[in-house]
């Protein structure tokens, strides 16, 4: 059996208003996008920011500063992930990014979401779990490394 076939690099897997090919997590984001958030920030920075933090500060700056605090922050992990998967911007003017979560956040956040799991980085099972999946894409057992051994 072999492992899925990954979406193109350079490629979005998605368009930005699939948000119902994931109801669960379209359902989620409106109630709560500070959750999806935290999820996908903390597989784009590879673990470096924890979901807790990540998502604390999207709330933060959602509640007090919406306008420009969340649309930047929310934008700048927009941008990590696309040029980590060499993703083009959408077409809304010079800064993609920012246009896209400015104006509609929650169709950016959910695309996110999907490209991550599409990718098999899964956002829903943290870091530590992304991370197994990629070094382990066939879900075989850990080959031990060399070394020490009990007798």
């Amino acid at each position: 059996m072999s492992a899925p076939q990954l979406p193109t690099m350079g490629k979005w897997s998605t368009g930005i208003c699939g948000c119902f090919e994931d109801c669960s997590n379209c359902w989620v984001t409106c109630v709560c996008p500070c959750l999806t958030f935290a999820s996908n920030a903390e597989i784009v920075d590879e673990g470096r920011t924890s979901a807790f933090t990540a998502g604390r500060n999207y709330l933060v700056l959602l509640t007090f500063l919406p306008v420009l605090g969340a649309t930047l922050y929310g934008c700048t992990y927009r941008t990590k992930l696309r040029r980590h998967f060499e993703l083009p911007e959408q077409p809304c003017g010079p800064c993609g990014d920012c246009y896209v979560h400015h104006l509609c956040c929650f169709c950016a956040l959910c695309q996110e979401h999907r490209e991550l799991k599409n990718r098999h980085m899964d956002p829903a099972g943290g870091w530590r779990k992304a991370y197994e999946t990629i070094m382990n894409p066939n879900g075989a057992a850990p080959i031990p490394e060399p070394g020490m051994a009990r007798n």
